[in-house]
């Protein structure tokens, strides 16, 4: 075991170092990061007008901008980025046989790039979520933000938040990661997994649970209730008003279902053949 966790982590080491650091991931710092512009500029013209701000609807407006643009498309798409381009972005730069051809196990290959997703995923949009906090909240007075965070609900909310943002990376990294083991091109089944998410508003109660943005937003603090003028638009596909579950067993549950996919993707992984000329 010893032997398998120094390999662990110098396979790390080495995927930290690409994910963190490679120009065509820029783009994913972008997404993380880009909610906080929009919440700096909101507070900026509040200030500016001389207004404190309606506290509460600031609150909502950020529960809003997290459910419906951070987990489901900044950690989604920032996921597809980070976990398909483990395998196959090795196959496109021509470099996975180096790993084949060294004594490791490929199960033992497959934790160790996943786990180096992982720490970059969560490292940059649990990150993003502290940013974006400061930025939605920096121009309400100190006071009422003191007692917000430590006399009031502030704190766990947070908390909350970046840990729903910590399990949507695990949850959509496992599904991707495999999505790069088992397809040539993952593009397609991250295509159907996009469709299937989106959609989860209109699906029945069971086949709800199906899914990682059940369990997640089940995590968030504040539930997001549809207008009554909404209609029957696509909006009410983003909003599935049911009863979630509690926390402790939506994370459980997604901790339970990455674990699972791993070790699958580990086990398909031992299938990996190498067809440069092919890919």
């Amino acid at each position: 075991m010893s032997l398998w966790n120094r390999q662990i982590l110098a396979i790390m080491r080495i995927d930290l170092a690409k994910t963190f650091f490679a120009r065509r991931g820029l783009w994913i710092y972008l997404l993380a990061l880009a909610p906080a512009v929009p919440m700096f500029l909101h507070g900026l013209f509040d200030h500016k007008a001389d207004l404190q701000g309606d506290f509460g609807q600031d609150v909502q407006i950020f529960a809003g901008i997290f459910q419906f643009f951070f987990l489901r498309i900044a950690i989604f798409f920032g996921c597809v980025g980070i976990f398909m381009n483990l395998f196959r972005g090795e196959m496109v730069d021509k470099s996975l046989h180096y790993y084949l051809l060294g004594p490791v196990r490929r199960e033992v290959l497959v934790i160790g790039k996943f786990l180096s997703g992982l720490v970059a995923a969560v490292s940059i949009f649990c990150g993003a979520v502290v940013v974006q906090w400061a930025c939605m909240f920096w121009h309400q007075s100190g006071e009422l933000m003191r007692s917000y965070m430590f006399s009031g609900p502030g704190g766990s909310h947070l908390m909350s938040y970046v840990v729903a943002a910590a399990l949507g990376c695990l949850g959509y990294g496992s599904v991707f990661l495999a999505a790069g083991v088992l397809f040539r091109n993952p593009l397609v089944p991250a295509a159907v997994i996009l469709v299937w998410e989106g959609a989860n508003g209109i699906l029945p109660a069971l086949l709800k649970k199906i899914s990682v943005i059940y369990w997640l937003k089940s995590i968030c603090p504040i539930s997001i209730p549809a207008p009554k003028n909404a209609g029957n638009g696509i909006f009410n596909l983003l909003i599935f008003d049911i009863d979630p579950a509690p926390a402790n067993v939506a994370m459980v549950n997604l901790i339970l279902l990455a674990g699972f996919v791993v070790v699958w993707a580990a086990m398909r992984a031992r299938r990996i053949e190498i067809g440069y000329g092919t890919e």
